[in-house]
């Protein structure tokens, strides 16, 4: 008992100590913003590249223009009361605060990104939140930050991914693993199947097509958690590839945070090319591949990160070979059933990832 509670005391110094030091970093940049204009020369702010596949640190001078400046120190204000107080805000709440100053939503979701990049500290140690947009549901149970208790299994509907990863603990689960689902009917429909009990205990995500950071977050606390296989269910197309390495590997717009939102064990469990032409999906079901689904799958395969999955590589080059593309509803071409209680069940059965 003495040992959990000196680490519980370690921990609560750590997190004093961080939200001290983004407070400081703060008023350093404030006070250096006010020493410039009192000596009568424009403000500049350093700031990191944050849309780099190598992540460089490439520094920018950005000038500030009188727009920019109030709408950047009205954000620092926000984080830097939000942080004292110890309490939460979304991009959302920041936005309708003043509208008339931001103009969009766009502008306080550049910003705030660009000051997590700048203080070097994820964004939700700044205290602002995304609202989420994923569901969630299978053998999971846990505690949000205000007590709420979750159970993504006594619903027959999902559940909601939290706006607080960092906030969820007390996660118990009997999963075997964790299946990603590219969209939300493909979701809807392994849960109208009772997918998640079937096969053996499991939890799936959805994050609703291209994720949001919540969804992200998520299945990358159950990974550190739960330690079990993470596997992704997307569309055999280029834009369902990306959708997958955005969980494995990161966006670029958010590759300064990277190392915190990916998980590096994704495996890629279905819709493979190559399993269009081992299962004889039916040539009406399948799709051409336009001009731009060929520009994409030519940009995903020179990135730097491919090189290390010759796999996926050959899948995405039959795909181009072959200039065709299906979503994972043209299964149902085979039967109506074929998805859930054939091609997931041998597929997880036999070892039919890569």
């Amino acid at each position: 008992m003495g040992t959990q509670a000196a680490e519980l005391f370690t921990e609560i110094d750590k997190l004093r100590a961080q939200l001290r030091e983004i407070l400081t970093h703060i008023e350093n940049i404030i006070l250096g913003i006010v020493t410039s204009l009192s000596k009568g020369e424009a403000p500049v702010l350093t700031l990191p590249n944050r849309s780099s596949w190598a992540n460089v640190r490439r520094v920018i001078h950005v000038l500030f223009v009188s727009l920019f400046k109030a709408q950047i120190l009205k954000i620092l204000s926000v984080i830097y009361r939000l942080v004292q107080r110890n309490s939460y805000a979304t991009k959302r709440d920041i936005y309708y605060n003043n509208t008339q100053l931001f103009g969009s939503q766009t502008a306080v979701d550049s910003i705030v990104d660009d000051i997590s990049c700048m203080l070097k500290v994820p964004r939700r140690s700044l205290h602002v939140l995304a609202t989420s947009k994923g569901f969630i549901a299978g053998d999971l149970r846990y505690i949000e930050e205000d007590g709420t208790r979750i159970d993504c299994h006594s619903s027959s509907a999902a559940v909601a991914v939290s706006s607080n990863i960092g906030g969820i603990k007390n996660i118990v689960s009997s999963a075997k693993f964790v299946l990603i689902v590219e969209k939300d009917a493909t979701f809807q429909r392994l849960l109208d199947d009772d997918f998640c009990t079937k096969l053996s205990p499991c939890i799936i995500i959805t994050g609703k097509g291209m994720p949001d950071v919540n969804s992200r977050l998520m299945v990358r606390k159950l990974w550190d958690t739960l330690h079990i296989p993470i596997f992704a269910l997307v569309d055999a197309d280029p834009h369902g590839i990306e959708i997958m390495c955005i969980y494995k590997y990161g966006s670029v717009a958010m590759s300064f945070e990277a190392h915190s939102l990916t998980v590096p064990s994704v495996m890629w469990l279905g819709l493979l090319p190559s399993d269009l032409q081992r299962l004889r999906v039916p040539e009406d079901a399948l799709i051409p591949l336009t001009k731009r689904d060929e520009s994409k799958l030519g940009s995903l395969l020179k990135r730097p990160y491919l090189t290390s999955q010759p796999d996926w590589q050959k899948e995405m080059e039959l795909m181009q070979q072959t200039r065709v593309k299906a979503e994972i509803q043209s299964l149902a071409a085979i039967a109506p059933d074929f998805l859930t209680s054939i091609y997931l069940p041998n597929k997880l059965r036999y070892g039919g990832w890569i």
